[in-house]
């Protein structure tokens, strides 16, 4: 999607409606600066309030994502090309949040392991109380439990499973994920569609 055309469009229809930046803010419960960051190609509106300004500016949410009020003869072809790109950034953007669950494991592992070996000095060279070396090997599981936790969540929303039974590729809840055995992001558990246990494979898309 072409944010920037986008937002050029946003802006000509809000002034075909004679509405300030604000105006259209305060009809939707939002700032005026978010309308400016639209405006700009800074950001997109948010899904929650697509269909609402779609209303207020009179236009479809596919106008709204193409830039461009579509005639009927190029309406489903837009449509489809919307649904692809929005498909697109989903995998790219869940591609980034699989990368950041690498980093913030590597970064907490050995930020903990850094912690327990400083810890250890300290009590073998009887520098400080025994209680400071509790402390900072307390802190650095802490910190360990919370990043995994974090990761951990990442896993979840990120992509998908894929049920080695049926091929079902469905987003699994946090308790599931948490308790289910792994290896790496392998993790066995239930598929929803077919009710089997299998070893499921962590993947990007909804669809081979």
């Amino acid at each position: 999607m072409d944010q920037l055309k986008i937002g050029k469009f946003i802006a000509g229809k809000r002034k075909e409606q004679n509405l300030t930046q604000l105006q259209l803010a305060e009809k939707l419960g939002i700032t005026d600066r978010a309308v400016s960051k639209w405006e700009t190609g800074k950001s997109l509106p948010d899904a929650s309030i697509m269909l609402e300004l779609c209303g207020i500016l009179g236009i479809t949410v596919n106008d709204l994502l193409n830039g461009e009020v579509l005639d009927m003869k190029s309406y489903n072809e837009a449509s489809e090309k919307a649904l692809l790109d929005m498909v697109r950034q989903k995998e790219e953007a869940d591609k980034r949040l699989l990368r950041m669950e690498l980093v913030i494991g590597f970064i907490s592992l050995a930020f903990m392991f850094t912690l327990i070996g400083l810890a250890t000095v300290l009590q073998v060279k009887q520098a400080a109380p025994a209680w400071v070396s509790v402390v900072m090997i307390g802190a650095g599981f802490a910190q360990f439990l919370v990043a995994a936790a974090f990761a951990l969540k990442i896993e979840q929303t990120a992509g998908y499973y894929a049920c080695r039974k049926c091929g079902h590729r469905y987003v699994p809840t946090y308790a599931s994920v948490n308790m289910a055995m792994h290896m790496g992001r392998t993790r066995y558990m239930k598929c929803p569609a077919c009710g089997k246990k299998s070893w499921q494979k962590k993947v990007i898309g909804k669809e081979d």
